[in-house]
């Protein structure tokens, strides 16, 4: 299990912005689970120059969450979607329009 759900997220949703060391140890620290000292190891820097890029990299993940926002419409999107699914079985007259609203919903948060 990640260390930090969040910034795992975080990561998927803005690794590509990081710099590649950065990236590369936000995803060993995080997904990975590896100590500083595996990822030093692993990167071929001290443990020191580790805790430097997954420091920067947060504060970058957490600027650019800040400015662009994409988790937290990802996330209020799927909540409306779970929403509108639970309103679909209540309504059953209305099922099979908003079952296709949610699946295009859907299609949209893949990257389909």
């Amino acid at each position: 299990m990640a260390k930090n759900l969040h910034e795992g997220v975080l990561l998927d949703f803005y690794g590509e912005l990081l710099t590649d060391k950065q990236k590369r140890a936000l995803e060993l620290y995080y997904n990975e689970d590896l100590s500083l000292a595996e990822i030093a190891e692993d990167m071929h820097v001290s443990r020191q120059g580790v805790r430097a890029f997954i420091k920067q990299g947060e504060a970058h993940l957490a600027e650019f969450e800040e400015k662009l926002g994409m988790f937290e419409r990802f996330s209020s999107i799927s909540r409306l979607s779970k929403e509108a699914k639970t309103i679909a079985k209540e309504f059953p007259e209305s099922k099979e329009k908003l079952i296709k609203i949610i699946e295009e919903i859907e299609k949209h948060l893949q990257g389909r």
